[in-house]
């Protein structure tokens, strides 16, 4: 385990630490790594999950293009089945890691601070260092966004999707799911699989079915490579925008929002709907009321209706908000600009703190939408270090793999796999 001050401290240890990590070491830039090996992805996602990105969306970016999941496949023997299994791509997460060696201290971080030459963080067991710069890729756990109508409600009754991990503990309950993108859909799949009784319940008049692009063969296939962006985010057009996350950057705050917003609504998997062709998916409709008894609650919709379950699930996604970051301290938060709660970013993720990044989702509304997916580590990762060594990023870097040359910038030629 390394030790004493070093030039870079990334805090999180999840894909886009990570890719971050992976970034610096070839650079030659000492960093250290701070947090608890996918600890969102571990914690937070049951198992049986498959992921809504396909596996050529799901690589976490290396400098060397030797380390995506179809080089992990090869090199263990592992099928990468369509869609990819939450189990594969952790143990994918975890060959990354050890094929660079990155050493991960797991202690806690408890403040950061903001000091003359750079940052002061003081960790959990009373140890304090110094850094030149900060990387945040602390994820999206502490943003879980609850429906207002369940304040109150004991977490045993009605809790957020970010803290389901077992679905068999559900069994024989009535559980009402809120919410109609991917978690709420296949957590539904997942509860009725287990042995509860589900219903859904989806604000909007139904749900939107992500449309299966997975062509092949001839004029079908060809068509699916113009149409569809290496980054599966966003729709056909406005995809290949959103995968260039330089030229997002430099468009008007309201062109951003709105690229934001089109290509991160609620959206479900197409390969789950026969999974859900039992349960009751009432559309349109929303929580009004809710009334908590001894061991389950009543729930009042917008048409008046009741429903008693045992337990309520609300899959209603995550809010941005960076006093959530507890490890902030207060000065440096108060320092921090921007926007309806996310930081505003300018080249290479830098905050207005000179030397404080932010990256994932975080990035998403100074950067696009590919920020809250793993396939915007190529882009995020090396704009981070070249910043660091004070390089600028080039605004045509894109978040898929490509071949790199000497001078950092990314070409049109795909990798060897």
């Amino acid at each position: 385990m390394r030790h004493g001050n070093p030039t870079v401290a990334i805090i999180g240890a999840g894909p886009y630490g990570l890719a971050v990590a992976a970034h610096l070491a070839d650079a030659g830039v000492d960093f250290r790594m701070f947090g608890r090996p996918m600890a969102f992805w571990k914690g937070s996602m049951p198992p049986g999950m498959l992921l809504r990105s396909r596996v050529r969306s799901s690589s976490i970016a290396d400098p060397r293009l030797k380390l995506t999941l179809p080089r992990f496949g090869a090199a263990t023997g592992t099928a990468l089945a369509e869609p990819l299994p939450l189990d594969t791509f952790l143990a994918y997460a975890e060959w990354f890691r050890a094929q660079l060696g990155l050493e991960i201290d797991e202690r806690r971080v408890d403040k950061i601070e903001c000091t003359g030459d750079g940052f002061g963080l003081s960790l959990a067991d009373g140890e304090n260092l110094e850094s030149r710069s900060v990387v945040v890729a602390a994820g999206i756990g502490p943003f879980a966004a609850m429906p207002d109508v369940l304040d109150g409600i004991s977490h045993d009754l009605a809790s957020h999707s970010s803290s389901f991990s077992d679905a068999t503990a559900y069994r024989g309950l009535r559980v009402l799911v809120i919410g109609g993108g991917q978690s709420a859909i296949e957590y539904a799949a997942l509860l009725e699989e287990a042995g509860a009784e589900v219903e859904v319940v989806v604000r909007a008049d139904g749900v939107r079915w992500l449309h299966d692009e997975r062509m092949s063969g001839g004029v079908r296939h060809a068509a699916d490579r113009v149409l569809y962006a290496p980054t599966d985010v966003g729709p056909p057009g406005l995809n290949w925008v959103a995968a260039v996350p330089g030229v997002v950057h430099r468009l008007s705050p309201h062109a951003r929002s709105r690229i934001v917003a089109r290509c991160t609504r609620p959206l479900a998997s197409a390969w789950l709907r026969p999974r859900v062709a039992g349960i009751r998916i009432t559309t349109g409709r929303q929580l009004v009321a809710v009334k908590e008894q001894a061991n389950s609650v009543t729930v009042t919709l917008d048409d008046g209706s009741d429903r008693v379950v045992d337990r309520v699930l609300a899959a209603t996604g995550y809010r941005v908000a960076l006093d959530a970051y507890d490890f902030l301290g207060s000065e440096l938060l108060g320092s921090i600009d921007t926007v309806v709660g996310y930081p505003r970013l300018t080249s290479g993720l830098e905050s207005s703190v000179p030397g404080l990044h932010f990256v994932g989702a975080t990035a998403s509304v100074s950067f696009g939408p590919v920020m809250r997916f793993v396939t915007g580590t190529w882009y995020a990762a090396p704009a981070v270090a070249r910043r660091v060594l004070g390089r600028s990023p080039s605004v045509l870097l894109r978040s898929w793999p490509g071949r790199r040359h000497g001078d950092g910038r990314v070409s049109r030629e795909r990798p060897a796999e």
